[in-house]
């Protein structure tokens, strides 16, 4: 606006001010939209649809990339028109290379008649209305996901603020690793939150570990307190499910699973699929060798998933199998009580916090040493390392696959696979 400004007060040379004075006179169109030189590019931004409309859309650029930077997401979660002219078609054509530093001669000979300018034709609906159908088909499929029927099958509140929902819906499939969208009313009409699915495929309900963070997580469980025993809870909308790289697990020989703090959730729905696997013998089952950490500040977290490990860990036992799921517990923090409490029942067959054969180790793993040794155990294989955790984790993890890959072909290689939280 600032050049089109300075075009009709002719402050440039000569050829954009003679361009800007077109329509000044009668049979002209013209090029320059300011018609005055005695007015300011900010009163014809707030005073003409071009100007406004270029300001909502400046303002609405701005909102959403402040709104997607992460610290804004973690922290606030809630939270056109152009004006353009060509030139017309004359007869005879307006000679612009030997007209444009003749704009004196402009109408006075054959060679420059006077420019004449139209609106462009309109092309914005050709780009905007395939995308804008398809938006549309997705929120009504979204809209009638929304309005089926989801009835609560168990509502299970874990120590360490974690809530599980046993849900079922009517026709609703999932693979391992899957995630939804929750959306509750009575919280919000608006809010969806993604949750990662900790059912199997082979479960006829889904389910979901929701962990105390944020506005709509405490806001929903103490609802779900505040029940009475045995009742339904809020209504609840379900949309999905959707993928992640955790459905490729099966995919790889060997698998090395990572989950720091709630991260578990959706190896949780892994290791139960596995479990059912070999409950029904599926000659499908690729997998021969499964690797699974689990990092947590606290000792109440392990609480709500060593159940499911411990009935893993009796059922590969039983069938003979106790060298296919090697799992290591880390609780990242913890003070001196803490450790004379373990040491005084260090010679226990079973883990003073978990209950598991396997010993709950202290402090934050060696990943060069587990990397190493599952070289060592694996020569020839493909590993898939599977982390949902925080992104530090995920460029450790990450340099750690590259550096313990071999280059033979032949060798073991590592592929990452990662979905932060």
């Amino acid at each position: 606006m600032e050049w089109y400004n300075n075009s009709r007060r002719g402050e440039y040379d000569i050829l954009s001010t003679t361009l800007s004075s077109l329509d000044d006179t009668a049979n002209e169109t013209y090029l320059n939209p300011i018609r005055s030189a005695s007015t300011t590019p900010t009163y014809v931004v707030f005073t003409t649809i071009a100007g406004i409309t270029g300001v909502i859309i400046t303002l609405a650029l701005i909102l959403i990339i402040t709104s997607s930077m992460e610290v804004i997401r973690r922290s606030y979660f809630e939270v056109f028109w152009r004006i353009v002219r060509s030139q017309t078609t004359t007869d005879p054509p307006h000679n612009f290379s030997v007209c444009k530093d003749r704009p004196q001669d402009w109408g006075k000979i054959a060679e420059c008649p006077i420019p004449q300018f139209a609106g462009g034709f309109p092309q914005t609906w050709m780009w905007v209305i395939g995308p804008m159908v398809l938006y549309l088909c997705e929120r009504v499929l979204r809209f009638i996901r929304y309005m089926q029927t989801v009835r609560y099958r168990k509502i299970v509140m874990h120590p360490s603020k974690v809530l599980e929902l046993q849900l079922v819906k009517a026709g609703f499939k999932m693979e391992v690793g899957q995630y939804v969208f929750l959306n509750c009313p009575a919280i919000s009409q608006l809010e969806w939150h993604p949750f990662t699915m900790t059912s199997a495929p082979e479960e006829d309900f889904l389910s979901v570990h929701i962990r105390s963070v944020g506005d709509w997580t405490q806001k929903l469980i103490s609802m779900v307190e505040e029940l009475p025993e045995g009742a339904q809870g809020p209504k609840m909308g379900v949309d999905g499910p959707f993928g992640t790289a955790s459905e490729d697990v099966f995919d790889y020989e060997v698998s090395m699973l990572v989950g720091a703090g709630i991260g578990v959730t959706p190896f949780a729905s892994i290791l139960k699929s596995i479990w059912y696997k070999f409950k029904d013998s599926n000659p499908k089952l690729r997998t021969r060798k499964i690797y699974f950490y689990w990092l947590c500040r606290e000792t109440h977290a392990f609480e709500w998933f060593a159940d499911l490990l411990q009935v893993l860990e009796k059922e590969m036992e039983e069938r003979g199998m106790g060298d296919f799921l090697t799992y290591k517990l880390f609780l990242t923090g913890w003070d001196h009580s803490h450790a004379a409490h373990v040491m005084v029942h260090f010679d226990d067959d079973k883990d003073v916090i978990t209950g598991l054969k396997q010993k709950t180790h202290y402090g934050r793993p060696n990943w060069d040493k587990e990397f190493e040794q599952i070289r060592k155990e694996n020569p020839t294989s493909v590993v898939g390392t599977f982390l949902c955790g925080p992104q530090v984790l995920a460029t450790t993890l990450e340099k750690k696959c590259i550096k313990y890959s071999d280059v033979d072909p032949r060798k073991t290689k590592f592929y990452f696979n990662k979905e932060n939280f």
